[in-house]
């Protein structure tokens, strides 16, 4: 049985497809696991880096059960790792699955795939609606990448009291920093008050990724960055590990525990 991952922020522009694409190269290559990176973002980003570019029209038949998800899977260059593209039909998507009252329709999709792999990742939408409510039913941990900001933190925390106040069902929570600048007072200030989240840094050769079309451990792997992506993989597979392991926790009212020195530099 798979275990899903969503790689969620209700923030657009926190490198939430660099984390999604490095985590599921992992999992199949450094894992060892047969492993689908799904990309439900109408972007098309997670696909762009996998070199998959799909013309508009296909990914929306999921959905509707038009198509089965099988039949648009296709393999990477990486043996182990298969991707469900997106295309710009999923655009309209949240409203789609809004209208039609379908709210299990992620899941069952979801359940379709679980026997063919051991891993199962997806890269979502920004937002906070009918997509990341289908998510939030149907996944085992949400990875949340957070800027270390004060209006990153805040969206951090909307997402924990939604979860709190409409969701019986809660899966794991596991904010890591991402785009973090060491050089800025503020980063700093906030990744020391929460040393226990990981950290993805600012790097160019994490841009890099958009001209190799591949991630980054593929050209890169010696290089910090992508380090910091194998440890936050480790994170994640032992979260969801058979030995009990310390599960990783959500900011609680993350705001408000941005260091005061931070507060005072933000505009």
């Amino acid at each position: 049985m798979a275990k899903i991952v969503a790689v969620y922020s209700m923030k657009g522009g926190v490198g939430k497809t660099t984390i999604a694409a490095n985590l599921a190269y992992a999992a199949a290559v450094a894992g060892s696991h047969r492993t689908l990176l799904w990309d439900i973002d109408a972007q098309g980003a997670a696909s762009f880096l996998y070199d998959q570019e799909r013309a508009a029209g296909k990914a929306k038949r999921l959905f509707s059960r038009d198509v089965e998800p099988s039949q648009l899977i296709a393999p990477t260059r990486w043996p182990g790792l298969d991707l469900l593209a997106a295309d710009l039909s999923l655009r309209h998507l949240d409203q789609t699955l809004s209208e039609a009252e379908k709210p299990n329709r992620l899941r069952k999709l979801l359940q379709l795939l679980t026997s063919s792999y051991e891993w199962i990742i997806l890269d979502c939408p920004p937002g906070l609606g009918e997509i990341s409510d289908q998510l939030f039913r149907a996944v085992d941990i949400i990875v949340v990448p957070v800027p270390p900001t004060p209006l990153a933190m805040r969206s951090l925390t909307l997402v924990e009291e939604h979860l709190a106040r409409n969701h019986s069902r809660q899966p794991l929570l596991l904010p890591v920093f991402s785009m973090v600048d060491r050089r800025k007072t503020m980063h700093r200030d906030i990744v020391v008050a929460h040393a226990e989240w990981p950290v993805i840094p600012q790097a160019s050769i994490i841009e890099r990724m958009a001209l190799e079309r591949a991630p980054l451990a593929s050209y890169a792997g010696s290089t910090a960055a992508a380090k910091a992506f194998a440890a936050l993989w480790s994170r994640v597979e032992a979260s969801l590990g058979d030995e009990p392991k310390p599960k990783a926790k959500a900011s609680g009212r993350a705001l408000a525990r941005i260091p005061k020195s931070a507060k005072r530099k933000s505009t």
